[in-house]
């Protein structure tokens, strides 16, 4: 057999536009005016920054502007390129665009990685081909993709949970594998804790408001039990991903946080400390492809990242609506039991919906519903994992997914009825400590919206795309129905909801029945409410959230004090603290100013050497400051009656 000739080096263009002409087995004829601007604004002025956002809001076209930029860099750079998603159903979708549409060649990488091919191994690292793959494949104590000179990061909006994972360790009591775990570390918080904390921390209930307890042990508390803690963690090293997270945080456990909530544990650092992490700080660019910005640093604060370049979508594109969505708020007017047999007329009528939860529970309650129906499908998250075609197939199919409230899509005739049911609010124990108990909800206020926003939005990807949202759950129905709340919304949203509660007022069942039969029809009557929609969205306004100029100032010295923390670097810390204080000072940061200035007292606690000392001064002045600032937490008013007079951080061993 005679050797095989190697072939010629494929060409780079100068820029990542340039290389869509070379793309002959693409199906798309070209790209769009807007797409053209942001890559031409990429080329012009960001391909040596090393990180660098691009706001693609739906609709936009995100995938091909990624994917350009990607392969270009491959072909230019000689580049190893990563490509991530939020889960294995994105990387598919990826792929095959990126193979079916635009002619890139493009691997998914989905699984174990000991199931990797051979040959699609060699096409990465030979930086032959692109790799697509997880957020967890590349944040993971083991990764595949351990030297990648690009990393793409879609949905960044999103990847919250998917980045700071790898530095939390989750101990839920209801899981068997961490029952012994959860009972012996509850054990040594015991005689620390108040008697109601733990019988909420174990599960033991008393009313429904048990099961929504949220609370962070005092830093101080947690470094006086910091040995004991250790002790009980080593002992149970092999335990589920506590094997692979442990070790990343046993050293630093000073700089981490420990939050109490009903049956769950949660250990983790303020901000990821993504530094840390070879394969992500070791790459010569980073791109965060997401559907906002993140006013406020907030993607900053997301990925461990201290500044980050950014590209606009162009104003025209930022200001257009997409698609239509027809709001139902059938709890305006309907009780709970009569709003369930509602949604599920709906879901028949409709023939194929798809039902987003908060989590399995819920889903498992609407799945119930459709036991006694034979001729209906039941479509898990799993099910449309590697594709959608099957239930896209079906006529008669419901896709019920807890806890994903974006990144799936289902446009055009794939799905007309979304069912939302519950709020996407705070995902983990962290963020609901932060908005619950430090009233820090302004530090949040985008991240929910664009979660609700995102969840709103699966079934309407594009400006023709049309489809009905049938809303249940208080705590969304509440959310949504609040005009309060419209005003950071997009015009076209504040029409939508407008137009939505105004119908589901004061009607039956059969009236909202009636409503959804015109929308799906899409007959003369629903023309006339679509055109009432287009002229009230002409009269609104969105506004930004208020003191955003003043989180995106600080986010910086954020980032700063979390990795002096991680290093032991306490003096560092506290400087680093008491810049963000002093830059926080709108009312409605209140609540987040009280998290720092506290933070401030624990490092100058951590530096104090006996009582009376500079540093004990200053850790006695900043955790007043916090309860000041927040005076609803009552280990604040022990701390500042106690705590400082009596070091607890000396009593280690």
């Amino acid at each position: 057999m005679p050797f095989k000739k190697k072939k010629p080096s494929v060409s780079a263009p100068p820029t990542p536009l340039g290389l869509l002409p070379l793309l002959t087995r693409r199906t798309i004829p070209d790209a769009m005016s807007h797409q053209k601007d942001m890559l031409a604004t990429y080329a012009k002025q960001m391909v040596e920054v090393p990180d660098v956002a691009m706001q693609l809001p739906t609709g936009s076209g995100k995938t091909l502007v990624g994917l350009l930029i990607a392969e270009w860099r491959r072909r230019k750079f000689k580049a190893r390129v990563v490509y991530l998603c939020p889960t294995r159903q994105l990387v598919h979708q990826v792929v095959e665009q990126a193979q079916a549409e635009y002619g890139i060649d493009a691997i998914a990488f989905v699984g174990s990685k000991r199931a990797y091919s051979p040959r699609d191994c060699s096409d990465y690292t030979t930086g032959a081909k692109l790799a697509v793959t997880t957020y967890s494949s590349l944040f993971n104590t083991h990764p595949y993709f351990n030297h990648p000179d690009t990393i793409l990061l879609d949905d960044a909006h999103a990847a919250e949970n998917y980045v700071a994972k790898m530095w939390s360790l989750e101990i839920p009591v209801g899981d068997k594998k961490y029952a012994s775990l959860h009972a012996a570390f509850s054990g040594v918080l015991k005689e620390h804790i108040s008697g109601r904390s733990y019988r909420r921390l174990t599960g033991d209930w008393e009313d429904r408001f048990d099961t929504k307890w949220v609370d962070k042990l005092p830093t101080e508390t947690a470094s006086a039990l910091e040995d004991r803690i250790i002790d009980v963690i080593d002992a149970h090293q092999d335990v589920g991903d506590v094997k692979f997270t442990w070790p990343l945080l046993r050293d630093h456990l000073h700089a981490c946080h420990i939050y109490l909530a009903s049956r769950e544990i949660l250990i983790r650092p303020l901000v990821p400390p993504t530094w840390t992490h070879a394969p992500f700080e070791g790459a010569t660019q980073r791109i965060y492809m997401s559907a906002t910005l993140g006013a406020g640093g907030d993607l900053e604060r997301l990925t461990g990242r201290t500044k980050i370049a950014r590209i606009e979508a162009p104003e025209d594109f930022r200001t257009a609506g997409v698609g239509r969505r027809f709001f139902m708020f059938p709890g305006l007017s309907l009780k709970s039991g009569d709003c369930d047999t509602l949604r599920k007329r709906v879901q028949k009528h409709a023939g194929r919906s798809v039902v987003l939860t908060p989590h399995d529970a819920a889903a498992d309650a609407v799945a119930e519903q459709f036991k006694d129906a034979d001729d209906f499908r039941i479509f898990s998250a799993a099910d449309i994992e590697a594709s959608k075609k099957e239930f896209v197939r079906s006529d008669k199919a419901v896709a019920i997914m807890a806890g994903r409230f974006d990144g799936i899509d289902f446009p055009n005739e794939d799905c007309r009825l979304l069912c939302l049911d519950g709020l996407p609010k705070a995902t983990n124990a962290q963020e609901r400590f932060l908005m619950s108990n430090m009233g820090a909800s302004a530090l949040l206020n985008e991240r929910t919206q664009t979660r609700i926003l995102q969840a709103a939005g699966r079934c309407t990807r594009a400006l023709q795309d049309r489809s009905a949202v049938f809303v249940t759950g208080a705590e969304l129905l509440q959310f949504l129905t609040d005009d309060r709340n419209w005003r950071h919304f997009h015009p076209e949203l504040q029409a939508e909801l407008a137009f939505g509660v105004h119908q589901s007022r004061g009607v039956g069942a059969a009236d909202m029945m009636d409503y959804f039969r015109s929308f799906l029809a899409n007959d003369d009557a629903w023309e006339e409410a679509n055109s009432d929609i287009v002229d009230d969205a002409s009269n609104q306004l969105q506004e930004p959230f208020p003191a955003m100029s003043e989180l995106e100032s600080v986010v910086s010295h954020e980032v700063q004090y979390q990795r002096a923390l991680w290093s032991g670097n306490y003096e560092r810390a506290l400087e680093k603290a008491r810049a963000i204080v002093s830059q926080l000072n709108a009312h409605s940061l209140r609540g987040y100013r009280a998290l720092w200035h506290y933070l401030a007292g624990s490092s100058a606690q951590k530096l104090s050497g006996k009582v009376g000392d500079a540093h004990d001064k200053t850790a006695r002045e900043q955790f007043s400051a916090a309860l000041d600032a927040a005076p609803n937490i009552s280990w604040l008013v022990l701390l500042v009656r106690w705590c400082v007079a009596t070091p607890l951080h000396r009593q280690r061993r």
